[in-house]
């Protein structure tokens, strides 16, 4: 990165001293919270359409229930998903993105790209 780029649209730093090492505070939450294991990979999933527990447990190859449950919690919690109860009978539970969750969907196309065009994949 040079002197005019920027993070997040923080201004770029104009030394690079031992003193001025630091991130930009709202990228730091944005990867603690996205780079918590299985969150993106769900919100990305939800970019499809939205869909209900089983389904996306089936889109999410790996996870246990108990995970994909507190993982839709705290996305729902954050405000990147809508938790939606349709009364029955049977009744229906759907997630969807939320606007704010749509509005990350550009950055997350973005990484996708920039992960396949410099990040060798790992061996399956």
């Amino acid at each position: 990165m040079n002197s005019t780029s920027s993070l997040a649209g923080s201004p770029a730093p104009e030394a690079h001293d031992e003193t001025s090492h630091h991130c930009d505070a709202a990228l730091v939450r944005a990867f603690s919270f996205l780079g918590k294991r299985w969150n993106g990979v769900i919100l990305g999933s939800l970019f499809y359409g939205e869909a209900g527990f089983s389904e996306l447990k089936r889109r999410v190859e790996g996870i246990s229930d108990s995970v994909l449950s507190d993982r839709l919690s705290e996305l729902q919690e954050v405000g990147l998903i809508v938790r939606t109860v349709q009364s029955g009978p049977p009744v229906s539970v759907t997630y969807a993105l939320s606007s704010a969750g749509s509005a990350l969907i550009p950055a997350m196309t973005a990484l996708g790209t920039w992960a396949s065009n410099n990040l060798t994949p790992r061996p399956s």
